[in-house]
């Protein structure tokens, strides 16, 4: 157990710059401190004491502002960064080493009682505002935008942007080592598109000149062949 704890308050120096000293980190992360909840909750919850797993759930989303089901599996050094509005539903399953953000939710699309979350497999970052609904796999190392909506399938080391949530980049193999938190420079399809709109109308701009110069001067030297008509005196 206190092993678990300090591969958990390691984790939040590896992926919060913020992060001064152990103390801070002890007492001033409610990510943390949802995680830490969250363990008893899920040890009551797999021993049919729903109440008291539920009990626990709610005071943690009561401290925290962090809801996380009691049912939820979550993985060694799972980091929540700011945390405020993340809800994790009870079929939900996440892996190790991911990371989120603060107003992520991961829910499901179906009442019926069967595996209705999604899951993330290790590695996975997902940015601030973004929605995983229904109960499909975000491959291992797997990026999502901030505010994307994700309703089927991720490949692993996907980039995934945009509502709904399009792949925009699909590397073959993953980068070992930290999780990579660059959630904030990912491409972005919409202003691509209209970029190449601009310069396929810059282009049509410039050939429409170039014509109406040769115009000008076709007209110009018809004007000028065309023999002028003397008045007689």
């Amino acid at each position: 157990m206190f092993s678990q704890i300090r591969d958990d308050i390691n984790s939040v120096f590896d992926r919060d710059p913020a992060a001064r000293s152990s103390l801070e980190v002890l007492f001033c992360y409610p990510g943390l401190h949802a995680v830490w909840l969250h363990r008893i909750a899920h040890w009551l919850w797999r021993r049919e004491l729903f109440f008291l797993g539920r009990f626990v759930s709610q005071f943690s989303r009561f401290v925290t502002g962090i809801e996380i089901h009691p049912g939820a599996r979550i993985g060694k050094r799972f980091f929540i960064d700011h945390g405020m509005g993340v809800v994790i539903g009870e079929t939900a399953e996440i892996g190790d080493d991911v990371t989120i953000y603060h107003g992520v939710t991961l829910g499901g699309v179906t009442w019926d009682k069967v595996k209705r979350h999604p899951t993330l497999e290790d590695r996975v970052v997902i940015g601030s505002g973004a929605k995983i609904l229904g109960p499909f796999t975000v491959g291992r190392g797997a990026k999502i935008g901030s505010n994307s909506v994700v309703v089927k399938e991720v490949p692993p080391n996907a980039t995934v942007v945009g509502i709904p949530g399009k792949i925009v980049l699909a590397p073959e193999t993953a980068k070992e080592g930290r999780p990579d938190l660059e959630h904030g420079k990912m491409p972005d399809p919409s202003a691509t598109a209209i970029a190449c709109l601009f310069d396929q109308l810059k282009g049509l701009e410039q050939k429409y000149d170039s014509l109406q110069k040769d115009h000008e001067a076709l007209k110009k030297q018809l004007v000028d062949a065309t023999p002028k008509s003397c008045d007689n005196p």
